[in-house]
Formats: structure tokens, C-alpha cells, sequence
């Protein structure tokens, strides 16, 4: 996958799960769409998410 984060190993990127819970699908509806899922892996990936957005960026 290029270097992308995924979930559990899976050719699935993180930010397909996070684009989706922005988009405001639950998460029954996303393991419904991607029944590999489970409410486990989404709640890392938005954790993962979550502590991308907490890293300080430093310009020059």
C-alpha cells in the first residue's frame, strides 16, 4: 500500500476508515460494508488517527 498505515495487516488504509466515519457512517455500517472489519479495528484506526493529529508541526 505505498507505505500507507493499515488496518490489522489488511490492504485497507487507515484513512479509508477514517474517511468514512467523517463521511458519518457508524460503525455498523461500516463493518457492514467491510465485514473483514470488526469495531476493534475501527476504534485503532481512530486512535491512530487521533495520534497523528497530537504530533507538533515545526516550520522553519
Amino acid at each position: 500500500m505505498g507505505g500507507r498505515a493499515c488496518v490489522r495487516g489488511m490492504r485497507l488504509p487507515v484513512s479509508t476508515i477514517v474517511d468514512l466515519v467523517a463521511d458519518g457512517l457508524t460503525a455498523a455500517e461500516i463493518i457492514k460494508e467491510y465485514p473483514v472489519l470488526d469495531a476493534e479495528d475501527i476504534r485503532q484506526a481512530l486512535g491512530y488517527a487521533a495520534y497523528l493529529a497530537r504530533e507538533e508541526v515545526h516550520t522553519a
